[in-house]
């Protein structure tokens, strides 16, 4: 009986290891995707203010300066799914670019100090959301190995733990972009 009561205590003790182990990783993802997200905001905050700076000088932008402002009310919305995210910020990030290469083409707008003020604040919090995304990625790729890998696979399947996804860029932004397409020019 003893015997039974000792195996019983380390089944009992390896099985909540292993959960305390499934809880850390899921909260661990989580945790860096609110951190991508605070990150998101904070671009998605700097963006009326790069809209009315650019307005008026990129008139035949119009339609990727609406377009990002709709993307911003999306992605702003509460409780977007971070699969939904993930696909706004693909969509956000190649639309930024395009808007960033079109401001080469006016030296009046690129030399205004708000502008640069503006460019700066992008390209710094673009490197932090490149670092986030690696951290978020990272850590979802080791939650996904442990609802996967035996024995925790177990556990992780019975507490219906999910594979997520990591960031993934389009297939199109794979691909260098040609900027006079971008802006209607042969």
């Amino acid at each position: 009986m003893q015997s039974f009561l000792i195996g019983l205590g380390i089944v009992v003790v390896l099985v909540a290891l292993l959960y305390n182990f499934l809880v850390s990783r899921k909260n661990q993802v989580e945790n860096i995707f609110g951190s991508v997200d605070t990150l998101l905001k904070k671009r998605f905050d700097l963006i009326p203010s790069l809209v009315a700076t650019v307005q008026e000088a990129m008139s035949h932008e119009r339609e990727t300066l609406e377009e990002i402002t709709a993307l911003r009310s999306r992605a702003m919305k509460p409780d977007v799914d971070p699969n939904e995210m993930a696909k706004l910020d693909s969509k956000f990030s190649s639309l930024l670019g395009s808007i960033m290469v079109a401001l080469e083409d006016y030296p009046d707008l690129k030399a205004n100090e708000n502008t640069m003020h503006l460019q700066r604040s992008l390209n710094e919090i673009e490197e932090q959301l490149s670092a986030a995304r690696r951290a978020y990625n990272q850590a979802v790729t080791d939650y996904n190995n442990a609802i996967e890998m035996v024995p925790t696979n177990i556990l992780a399947n019975f507490l219906n733990y999910e594979r997520k996804s990591v960031f993934l860029i389009d297939e199109s932004e794979r691909k260098n972009p040609n900027v006079r397409e971008l802006f209607g020019r042969k």
